[in-house]
């Protein structure tokens, strides 16, 4: 049987940088909650998918680093980095061609082996200012 750890380590494996976003439903249950959903984001796990597919349209070299993770009874916390070529809309962004550095937190809340909710903290300012949406500060 795989800890929780392995089982969140697995989907981003296959499913954030495999691009298999149809499997995320082996890690997450039917009726999951995103506690800080994206802006537009539906219900459950398949308002999860819409998500996923949106980011892999927008970045479709996406890949997901794991920095550093802490695991304790139901719950694991991971910081990870992203990074990824803007080539398609993203939160109303069009096409950049940019390539982007994202760090972030997320915490997963399992239940029988699948995560039950989600949080993500992710730097969304830092994405956009490497999109060139805002300015840096001092300019």
């Amino acid at each position: 049987m795989q800890n929780n750890s392995d089982i969140v380590r697995r989907f981003i494996t296959e499913v954030l940088n495999g691009g298999n976003i149809d499997s995320a439903g082996e890690f997450f249950r039917d009726d999951m909650v995103e506690q800080v959903p994206f802006p537009g984001q539906g219900p459950g796990l398949s308002g999860l998918k819409d998500v996923l597919r949106g980011m892999r349209t927008a970045f479709p070299d996406m890949q997901w680093t794991i920095e550093e993770q802490i695991a304790e009874g139901g719950k694991v916390v991971t910081r990870f980095e992203w990074t990824g070529t803007h080539r398609g809309d993203f939160l109303g962004v069009p096409a950049t061609g940019r390539s982007v550095k994202v760090w972030g937190i997320v915490i997963d809340r399992l239940e029988a082996g699948k995560i039950k909710d989600t949080r993500i903290i992710m730097d969304t300012l830092g994405l956009m200012m490497q999109l060139g949406v805002v300015p840096p500060p001092g300019m």
